[in-house]
């Protein structure tokens, strides 16, 4: 999977949302996308979320065609 790459007003978009967020299940969504703009690989992501791999890609591949 290619790296997902994020506009720095975007990244700080997702920052605030993420300090905002009171479900849990948005919140991994959004560490989830903003780790994996960071570099981290999928399956580095999964293991610090305790998320399936194919859920992340569903997050990263949700925003990419949000973008």
């Amino acid at each position: 999977m290619k790296r997902l790459y994020l506009e720095a007003e975007e990244k700080e978009a997702l920052e605030q949302r993420h300090r905002d967020c009171v479900n849990r299940k948005e919140g991994d969504r959004i560490k989830a996308i903003l780790l994996r703009s960071e570099g981290w690989t999928v399956p580095q992501i999964s293991q610090a979320l305790r998320l399936h791999q194919m859920t992340i890609i569903k997050h990263v591949m949700t925003i990419k065609k949000a973008n």
